[in-house]
């Protein structure tokens, strides 16, 4: 696939890695350290359209394809997942809109928030219900032209510094996926609390925050779809931004083996560079090869969805694979680099501990594969 790159696909890739030359890499350990998010980073990706990837560019979005979002993110992620993370946040909690929404809620809901440079968030893991989307307990009350909105929301990306949210909810629980419904929140309502940044292990400049809903008043033009279409919209979502995570974990495993190949080149033990220990060889053999199979499987979901074409099999597997492969990679890396690897002067330990998360969110590694052999099972 990467064979035929048009020259405008190689001309955005080339832009990408200069802007992530010389603006994410150079500080990207001082973020990771201070789990700092980079504010100034974000108005630079914006205004050379390295944000709002997917999002229509008649709503103020780049309106790139999925493929050659892909190439942007994996490009971006070599540089800094958890800044990679944070630049996806907005397709994430936008397409929803984008998907099943008319065009006044298009017009009121994404057009300003990418005019402004401002950050929307994704609301759909709970506190009780991660893997298990169709459990989430937040609820949906209908008064006259408002809902009443109750509940938790946790691990959401930017929920700290969104001005709006894009909430999953449920009108009666005991319907499980059938009471689901997605509402469009403005972050200044009362009755919304934001929770601290997360300490996390990985992925740490990336906000990460708790966002509770207390009585909190949505007006029923804010519902996006039908009442009970919310989990659809949410999985049509995801099968969107999957090839999106995966394309992160590329870009991980591609600065794993790039880092691992220059430093196995310097590195002398025995009098030899250790490039030239079969040991070594082998692992960078197994590097390369398993992020070129995750760039294919990624590609070819990304394609599928670029021609209308249900791709819920493709996505799963670019995602569960890459996932894996990331972590695999890095640890590789790890332990190419041997005692240097495990400190936090070389860079291969970031890669390690920012992979991790790549099989935990927006489905499990196990997930995938439940999602994987569902869909096999189907023919």
């Amino acid at each position: 696939m990467e064979a035929n790159l048009t020259q405008l696909q190689e001309s955005l890739k080339s832009e990408v890695r200069k802007f992530v030359s010389n603006e994410i890499s150079p500080v990207a350990s001082k973020l990771d350290e201070a789990g700092e998010f980079p504010f100034d980073i974000f108005k630079k990706a914006q205004a050379l359209g390295f944000i709002n990837l997917m999002l229509s560019s008649d709503h103020g979005g780049t309106g790139l394809s999925a493929f050659d979002a892909c190439l942007v993110v994996e490009e971006l992620a070599v540089g800094c997942a958890g800044v990679t993370t944070s630049i996806l946040a907005n397709d994430l909690a936008l397409l929803p809109i984008q998907i099943a929404g008319s065009e006044e809620q298009k017009k009121n809901f994404i057009s300003p928030i990418l005019n402004a440079g401002q950050f929307a968030s994704f609301c759909l893991t709970e506190p009780g219900a991660g893997s298990d989307a169709a459990g989430l307990s937040t609820s949906l009350r209908k008064e006259g032209d408002f809902y009443i909105l109750n509940g938790n929301k946790q691990w959401i990306t930017n929920g700290g510094i969104a001005s709006q949210y894009t909430v999953f909810c449920t009108l009666d629980k005991s319907m499980k996926h059938k009471g689901i419904c997605c509402v469009v929140v403005s972050a200044d309502s009362s009755g919304i609390t934001r929770g601290h940044h997360e300490n996390k292990m990985g992925q740490r400049c990336s906000n990460t925050t708790t966002v509770t809903f207390d009585n909190v008043k949505v007006p029923v033009k804010n519902l996006i779809g039908l009442e009970g279409e919310g989990f659809k919209i949410a999985m049509k979502t995801i099968d969107l931004s999957r090839p999106l995570t995966a394309s992160i974990a590329v870009g991980i495993g591609r600065a794993a083996l790039e880092h691992s190949l220059k430093y196995s080149k310097e590195r002398k033990q025995f009098g030899a560079a250790i490039s030239t220990f079969q040991a070594i060889q082998f692992m960078l053999a197994d590097i390369v090869t398993d992020v070129s199979a995750a760039r294919l499987l990624t590609l070819n979901a990304a394609t599928l969805l670029d021609a209308g074409k249900n791709a819920s099999l493709e996505s799963s597997m670019a995602k569960r694979f890459a996932a894996d492969m990331a972590m695999r990679a890095a640890t590789d890396a790890v332990q190419i680099f041997g005692g240097y690897g495990y400190t936090k002067d070389y860079p291969v330990e970031k890669l390690m501990r920012d992979a991790k998360l790549l099989q935990i969110y927006e489905g499990t590694s196990q997930v995938q594969r439940l999602v994987i052999a569902r869909e096999l099972l189907k023919g």
